[in-house]
């Protein structure tokens, strides 16, 4: 018995044929995972409880940007990496200007330009001083004194007139800021979990897009 064998075709274009479905395969398998790892932590972010804004701080990039390669690879970032390393790692949050770390109630309100109020800024915005009431057990707090409710859709508080103040008639101590010495954060967030889980499905991402 006599075999014998040929290419039947070019082979260097077979080969050129090959070599382009193996770049298009790598980068479209290596674009699904670093898509795939982007949204999973977005959806960890907000199932955490930790809201869109900061899930949506969390993006991608593929590269080559342009064209395909054998070489592609993915990368997923945070544009605030360091509240997500918090909730990542865990942490211990001290006050940076004093003993007291100032949690705002509701009815402190917000501050300038929506941002989160703190004591010296309400006190500022309403030109009041807040009086602080130590208590040895549970949280400390800082009240606003003289206090009346704000009527309508508006709501909160402002400071009564000088004849309410005198009379006393409807006024209220209001707690503005619970005081405690530290907050502790759990970790909520595992992201080396994930990024692990999307690295080990990369070879089956790219068998899945090779044609």
């Amino acid at each position: 018995m006599k075999l014998s064998a040929k290419i039947d075709g070019d082979l260097r274009r077979i080969l050129a044929d090959e070599l382009t479905q193996a770049e298009t395969a790598v980068t479209d398998g290596m674009r699904d995972a670093t898509e795939g790892l982007k949204a999973e932590l977005r959806q960890q972010v907000v199932g955490a409880g930790l809201g869109p804004k900061l899930a949506n701080t969390w993006r991608s990039e593929v590269y080559p940007k342009n064209g395909t390669s054998l070489h592609a690879a993915g990368y997923v970032f945070s544009k605030a990496p360091d509240i997500v390393s918090v909730f990542e790692d865990g942490a211990v949050i001290r006050s940076q200007k004093g003993f007291w770390l100032a949690i705002p109630t509701p009815a402190a309100g917000k501050g300038a330009g929506g941002k989160r109020m703190d004591p010296g800024m309400w006190e500022r915005m309403r030109g009041q001083r807040l009086r602080f009431i130590y208590r040895s057990s549970g949280v400390s707090l800082l009240v606003a004194d003289n206090m009346r409710a704000r009527k309508g859709k508006r709501g909160g508080f402002a400071k009564g007139s000088d004849s309410a103040i005198r009379s006393g008639n409807g006024l209220a101590s209001v707690v503005m800021f619970i005081l405690v010495p530290q907050v502790s954060l759990r970790k909520r967030l595992d992201v080396a979990a994930a990024a692990q889980k999307w690295i080990e499905a990369v070879p089956d991402l790219i068998v899945r897009n090779w044609r």
